[in-house]
């Protein structure tokens, strides 16, 4: 595919100058993810979804509680009751970590012993995790000096889940594998027909008896089978050969992802419809590659970014697709846990392909 975008390139520079529409997408493209990188690429870590497990009920517990709010880096749940229910928490995305104030907790640091706290976190981003850990422990020596104006005997035990060596490969292998299958099924779908219009043969094709819808089915089949054939060697490179672990089910992986392929495939024919050349589409499909790689929690947290940047990730499919990928391999969620996730992928992968269709039907009238 570079050497017929390079190819193309060269043939077609002087057409791309004299193009207003490849000028726009050249010039204005570029400036839009500038700002989009600017405002949603933020490593700094802050808004941990912590959920508190107070056995103890006293004073001092409820004061140490108040210990991690008002400083704008822990935001803090309900207080909960069921402790067995922790893991669920997590795997369902509820929350990022865990404070457990055992009973006893007021009695020990009365008579002098040392008052041991819980802390869990969830170590599927090794990041996150690592900060999340600092933060805690800087909370704990905050509320040391303001209980006694000196160090009490308190202590923190704290316990990284699904990724315990705080291996960034970890993390980040499942998430390529998602935004390079977006990017491959976007990009061939739309060049690939782009390029039969450019050649004549798909006007040739609208010509014959066949319908447009078998036309479509035919060209989505093929360019989702593709797909499936290149997560496979995403899957089978990223945790075989950087030796993650996987403890998810693959076959709700594979079913997830094919669910998730039917919202790039109706994008990339819906660029088809407004691309004049490939070029133009394959901007196109980097434009949209690129943003939702910014905004779909692939480099940082979205709960880390703006307000108003969190409203426009809920449209950004790959938002889905990460929770699902990241959460079955690493988490081991199950279907149930993931029914927000699917319903969304279901819905936007419907509105694409209808719309592609209605767009495609259209130019072939």
């Amino acid at each position: 595919m570079l050497r017929i975008i390079l190819a193309i390139i060269k043939k077609e520079a002087v057409q791309v100058l004299r193009d207003p529409m490849m000028l726009r997408i050249i010039i204005m493209m570029p400036l839009i993810q500038l700002f989009v990188m600017g405002y949603a690429v933020n490593f700094e870590v802050k808004n941990i979804r912590l959920a508190v497990y107070d056995l103890d009920n006293s004073a001092d517990s409820r004061q140490l509680q108040s210990s991690f709010i008002g400083n704008g880096l822990f935001t803090i749940r309900q207080a909960e009751s069921k402790i067995l229910d922790i893991h669920r928490g997590f795997r369902e995305n509820i929350h990022d970590a865990a404070i457990i104030i055992k009973n006893g907790f007021a009695r020990d640091i009365a008579s002098g012993k040392a008052g041991r706290i819980g802390f869990v976190v969830d170590g599927a981003n090794a990041f996150s995790a690592s900060v999340a850990i600092g933060y805690a422990s800087r909370v704990v020596y905050r509320f040391n000096q303001q209980r006694m104006g000196l160090d009490i005997p308190l202590s923190i035990r704290e316990k990284r889940l699904y990724n315990p060596e705080s291996k960034t490969v970890n993390f980040m292998v499942p998430g390529i594998a998602a935004v390079l299958l977006t990017m491959i099924a976007m990009m061939l779908t739309s060049m690939a027909i782009v390029r039969e219009r450019e050649r004549g043969t798909l006007e040739q094709l609208m010509v014959t008896p066949l319908p447009v819808s078998a036309l479509i089915i035919g060209k989505v089949t093929t360019f989702a089978l593709l797909g499936f054939l290149e997560l496979s060697i995403f899957l089978l490179i990223g945790f075989n050969w950087f030796r993650i672990p996987f403890v998810g089910s693959w076959w709700l992986l594979y079913l997830l992802s094919f669910v998730y392929l039917f919202t790039p495939l109706g994008i990339g024919m819906l660029i088809s419809t407004l691309a004049r050349t490939q070029q133009q589409a394959m901007f196109f499909a980097w434009f949209f590659s690129v943003f939702a790689m910014l905004t779909g929690g692939f480099f940082t947290p979205i709960s880390n970014m703006p307000k108003v940047v969190q409203y426009i990730t809920l449209l950004n499919p790959l938002r889905y697709f990460l929770t699902i990928i990241r959460g079955i391999s690493m988490k081991g969620a199950t279907a149930t846990m993931l029914i927000p996730e699917t319903l969304a992928l279901i819905a936007f992968g419907t509105a694409m392909l209808a719309l592609s269709y209605l767009k495609f039907s259209k130019r072939a009238d």
